[in-house]
């Protein structure tokens, strides 16, 4: 079975390609403490229809390229658009 992640999308800029940062929730096997992990994954978008700050939906294909092994399957939720801060004028 194809192994599918959750992520969002932080970087459209490649044709045909997006980088998705999956974070999890680990354990740390001798002292118990949570930690948060972050790993990116280069991910296929064939239509170019992922857009930066989309939480999307990514599974395990074959091979596109060197770095690439993943493929976008749905985008779960569009982002809201970028928070810009207005210079203050004197």
């Amino acid at each position: 079975m194809a192994k599918t992640l959750t992520g969002i999308v932080t970087s459209d800029v490649a044709n045909k390609t997006i980088t998705v940062t999956v974070t999890s929730r680990e354990t740390h096997p001798i002292y118990g403490k949570q930690y948060t992990v972050s790993r990116k994954y280069a991910a296929h978008d064939e239509n170019n229809d992922a857009k930066k700050g989309d939480k999307v939906t990514i599974s395990e294909a074959r091979p596109v390229s060197k770095r690439k092994a993943f493929k976008l399957v749905t985008i779960i939720e569009k982002s809201r658009g970028s928070i810009e801060l207005k210079e203050e004028t004197v």
